[in-house]
């Protein structure tokens, strides 16, 4: 289960990445270069802090196909994705629960506290979106009013919440997958949004 959310969610970001791009008009190249950025930034990063190197795309190949086929994918329905207005959230909602749980893993392997856990957990998901919308000559999300790094932060609280009434692992990622998917979903459909801080 671990492994198949892992697939899903590399996929799920070079499509958010790759339809960001197609958005913003570039060239073939650059669309596959912000897919790539956006399914690997993240999870490079919290590799790099943790010393685990190489990373894991550089020691699995299958991430790099993974990222091609959504990159293609999103090339060839781009038309089709793009009339859907939920597309990009979507896409996005899916990468980010996915990568929560891959970086909440990650920090448990190595023994962290629960709180770096979910920092590794918030930054695995929403640091390729980042480098993304950077590059996209964006606000990154991240940083504005909208619910996005909150999710991760929740959801990896519910995590370890469940985690201490030893449900079964492959209950407990789906139960906290689906938690922070319907969190974003429903946070996107009625606006919710964090205060912004104004000088008086």
């Amino acid at each position: 289960m671990f492994t198949l959310l892992d697939f899903i969610g590399t996929t799920a970001f070079a499509m958010s990445g790759a339809l960001t791009a197609i958005n913003k008009k570039l060239d073939p190249f650059g669309v596959f270069i912000i897919a790539f950025v956006t399914a690997v930034g993240g999870g490079t990063l919290r590799d790099i802090m943790i010393g685990r190197t190489p990373v894991s795309w550089m020691l699995d190949l299958r991430y790099v196909y993974l990222i091609v086929f959504g990159f293609a994918l999103a090339v060839i329905f781009r038309k089709k994705l793009d009339r859907l207005r939920t597309s990009l959230s979507l896409f996005d909602t899916v990468g980010l629960s996915v990568f929560t749980l891959i970086g909440l893993e990650r920090g448990m392997i190595w023994g962290l506290h629960p709180v770096i856990c979910i920092a590794l957990g918030t930054m695995t998901a929403c640091f390729g979106g980042v480098i993304r919308d950077i590059l996209c000559t964006e606000i990154p999300v991240i940083f504005r009013k909208e619910i996005y790094a909150t999710v991760c932060i929740a959801g990896g609280i519910v995590f370890f919440v469940l985690k201490q009434i030893n449900l079964e692992q492959d209950i407990l990622y789906i139960i906290t997958s689906a938690f922070m998917i319907a969190f974003r979903l429903l946070a996107v459909r009625y606006q919710w949004c964090l205060p912004t801080l104004q000088r008086n």
